[in-house]
């Protein structure tokens, strides 16, 4: 005899503040990272009811959290959320949309919101987020009936994690959160991936096989899964071809394997950049071809005439710069689950992969660097003593290219950084992948400009036990910028010098710990001491200012622009 269905039991009424942490929590987080302010109070209240399923990551500046719930979606896939006050909170917070857009990372920042009474009056901290943020988010939107928290906020994270991920703003004005409502959760949507067209496949196999040059381009952020990563990874493999990854994506292919031939990005290799202008065929997969990959838009011609394949999950970002052969509208996993088994008979570059991995490998070997800090060296030893799950965070400077050269992502770990070019990000990213996987260890790459921006948030790593290891590379300056301004305005130095701390007992004054190094074999037993101690740690890195980048020194510079006169 079959059983009767229970009954749903009655529903409660709540308040909006806990509707909204109810909705959090309906959506599968586990984490949310926050500044607190007046106009959430009901919502920091329904989260501590639910302080048993979700942890509140109490963070020091809004750009700080959301660069943290950015570096949460970029490690699980999912959308991370940060929650700041309106006016100056959603100011700050702005950077964090700006790089979870360019990167594709999933996020859902909500915002606590004026009275709704007070609109338009130019009320306390009154902002139009619609207007603020209507051009860098993928959605925009402000809660004005209590009864749809649950509606909205499902769909926002629907939003935030479908086609190309990227950023989602939710606004809640104070008297949303108060008033009672009687409306039940909503779960996330059962959604089966766009998988590619039978016929878009074989077009892409018979263009393959009658290549001599490819090249395979991987990109893509937040859209990928692990498995979805194996299997692109033995498609690309199985076919013998050369890959490159885009911008700061190290994450996407394993970069110790013989067909990686290195990264398409800021500071590329100039062999690599000629190799893909060489190519006969690009296999752009999950990459929008951007600036930094293209190279300011000079690797291909924008008509075709090197023909080009791209997949992606976004139809609107195939051809949108490049057109393309052959595109193929197709959710990342899908496509590469569909790839996985698929081969080309008898494929005709392996001399070709051969090639380009040479070059890849020869410009990984350390030169010889004047001074006592070989930083290729020690980067290198430190690679070979770093566990095998290692997590990356970086920040965005010349000094991230070193690592980039000199260092290779192992299959095993992740790779994160802001494809927008973000300073401040990779201290709060750290930390953010800290809390968000406590049992691996953490490696951040930030130079002293980007550590001032947002050091602080080391605060928040102490209030929530957990041990990142920052890398400062401290060399006293901007040195993008100064590199910018050697090139054009040789010995013309002007607001790009910085006066810094020492960063070592900086750390120590929370309570961490601190190491400097000054020559390249002190990196090593300076790395091992920090994650000896099981303290947040900082190992200042106290670089050559001279050597400005990883292949000139600013006296090359000036004497390339006096040679240009």
């Amino acid at each position: 005899m079959a059983k009767t269905p229970k009954k749903p039991a009655a529903l409660e009424p709540r308040t909006g503040g806990r509707l909204l942490a109810d909705a959090i929590i309906a959506q599968g987080c586990t984490q949310v990272f926050a500044v607190p302010g007046e106009s959430y109070l009901d919502l920091l209240d329904g989260l501590y009811a639910n302080r048993n399923r979700v942890e509140l990551v109490t963070c020091r500046f809004e750009a700080g959290a959301v660069n943290m719930a950015e570096a949460h979606g970029k490690l699980t896939g999912r959308a991370g959320v940060a929650i700041v006050t309106r006016g100056p909170g959603a100011c700050h917070a702005a950077i964090g949309v700006h790089i979870a857009a360019q990167d594709s990372t999933p996020l859902v920042l909500i915002i606590g919101q004026i009275p709704h009474e007070e609109t338009d009056r130019e009320s306390f901290q009154e902002v139009d987020y619609r207007r603020m943020f209507g051009g860098m988010a993928k959605w925009v939107t402000q809660i004005d009936d209590e009864r749809r928290i649950p509606e909205l906020m499902a769909h926002a994270f629907d939003v935030a994690q479908s086609g190309r991920p990227g950023p989602v703003v939710v606004a809640i004005s104070e008297e949303m959160q108060k008033r009672l409502a009687t409306v039940p959760d909503i779960g996330p949507a059962v959604v089966a991936p766009a998988y590619p067209a039978p016929d878009a496949l074989d077009a892409m196999m018979a263009m393959l096989a009658g290549a001599k040059r490819p090249l395979a381009v991987l990109g893509g952020g937040g859209g990928w899964s692990k498995a979805g990563l194996a299997n692109i990874q033995k498609f690309l493999i199985a076919n013998g071809l050369p890959v490159a990854v885009s911008f700061r994506r190290q994450s996407n292919f394993d970069g110790t394997h013989k067909n990686y031939v290195g990264d398409l990005g800021v500071g590329a290799d100039a062999a690599l950049v000629q190799h893909a202008k060489n190519s006969d065929l690009i296999l752009a997969i999950g990459t929008r071809m951007g600036e930094p990959v293209s190279q300011g838009y000079t690797l291909l011609d924008m008509a075709g005439a090197t023909p080009l394949i791209q997949i992606y999950p976004e139809q609107a970002e195939i051809g949108r710069v490049y057109r393309p052969a052959l595109g193929i509208t197709a959710d990342l996993n899908a496509f590469a689950a569909a790839a996985r088994g698929l081969r080309v008979k008898k494929p005709g570059w392996g001399a070709w992969t051969k090639q380009l991995r040479a070059s890849r490998v020869a410009q990984a070997v350390a030169p010889e660097y004047e001074g006592p800090l070989n930083l290729a060296r020690a980067l290198q030893a430190l690679e070979r003593a770093l566990p095998r799950d290692t997590i990356f965070a970086s920040d965005a400077g010349n000094f991230a290219t070193w690592p980039t050269r000199f260092m290779h992502v192992g299959p095993e770990q992740d790779f994160l950084a802001p494809t927008c070019g973000a300073m401040g990000y990779g201290i709060p990213a750290a930390i953010g992948a800290k809390i968000t996987e406590p049992g691996r260890e953490v490696i951040c790459f930030v130079g002293d400009g980007g550590a001032l921006m947002t050091g602080q948030e080391i605060a928040t790593a102490f209030h929530h036990h957990v041990n990142p290891i920052i890398l400062v590379f401290n060399n006293g300056m901007y040195g993008t910028i100064r590199m910018y301004q050697e090139r054009v305005y040789p010995e013309r130095i002007s607001g790009t010098a910085l006066t810094n701390p020492d960063f070592a007992r900086f750390i120590e004054s929370f309570g961490g710990h601190g190491e400097v190094v000054t020559t390249t074999d002190e990196l090593v037993p300076a790395y091992k001491r920090a994650s000896a101690s099981k303290k947040p740690a900082i190992i200042e890195i106290r670089m050559n200012p001279e050597q400005v980048t990883n292949r000139a020194t600013i006296a090359d510079l000036r004497s390339q622009a006096a040679s240009r006169v």
